[in-house]
């Protein structure tokens, strides 16, 4: 898949609207009772970046954003206003927001990821498009460094412990970060409407959640 290790204009994508997504088929018993069964084991983020615009100039970022992605041809990076950070949006990230895998003694890859809920069925979403320089990683609570522990590859989100720093059996690793959404366009064209705009009209600018 074509992906630009761009982000989209945050100062647009912070006013867009929209958020997950599921598929869910419920059928209705002739008894009244349902059967419900998910289609998607993980939802997937869909938003209308219309919503940000507030000027002419905001237009010609996006056009211009648009015309480099080629349409829906690239992907690229995606600040969701509601859920960027792997704690609550007015926090600020720790090394043990999120735990993120259990050491072997051997393995020494482990992926990025961010758990939704924590009772009844928790869903862990893979976080592939972390932001390089706010990533905290951690082992048993203690912070480690990047470069002397570990390092990053923030194109997939995935952290390598140095072969001298292998978590041991039973250790816990956790991270803290901000992180982006893998979008597209979901559309190959941009209809602008000028005369709408100053009058109020919202520019309809489709971007949808892409699987890496």
């Amino acid at each position: 898949m074509s992906f630009h290790e761009v982000r989209f204009p945050t100062a647009i994508s912070r006013a867009s609207q929209g958020g997950p997504e599921r598929r869910t088929d419920v059928v209705v018993l002739g008894s009244g009772y349902e059967e419900r069964n998910a289609r998607w084991a993980d939802s997937r983020r869909s938003y209308n970046a219309g919503y940000g615009v507030r000027s002419l100039d905001d237009l010609h970022a996006i056009i211009a954003f648009f015309e480099e992605r080629r349409g829906r041809l690239h992907a690229f990076r995606w600040r969701d206003p509601a859920d960027w950070k792997s704690c609550p949006p007015e926090g600020q990230p720790s090394a043990v927001d999120q735990v993120i895998g259990t050491g072997d003694g051997t393995n020494s890859v482990f992926q990025i990821v961010k758990t939704y809920g924590s009772t009844f069925a928790p869903w862990q979403r893979l976080i592939t498009k972390p932001v390089a320089a706010t990533v905290m990683v951690a082992v048993d609570g203690a912070v480690r460094t990047a470069g002397t522990h570990f390092t990053l590859d923030a194109t997939r989100g995935v952290v390598t412990f140095l072969p001298s720093h292998v978590p041991a059996v039973g250790a816990v690793i956790s991270a803290g970060y901000e992180f982006d959404v893998p979008v597209r366009f979901d559309s190959d064209r941009l209809e602008v409407n000028l005369q709408g705009f100053r009058h109020g009209a919202i520019p309809n600018i489709p971007i949808v959640e892409v699987r890496l």
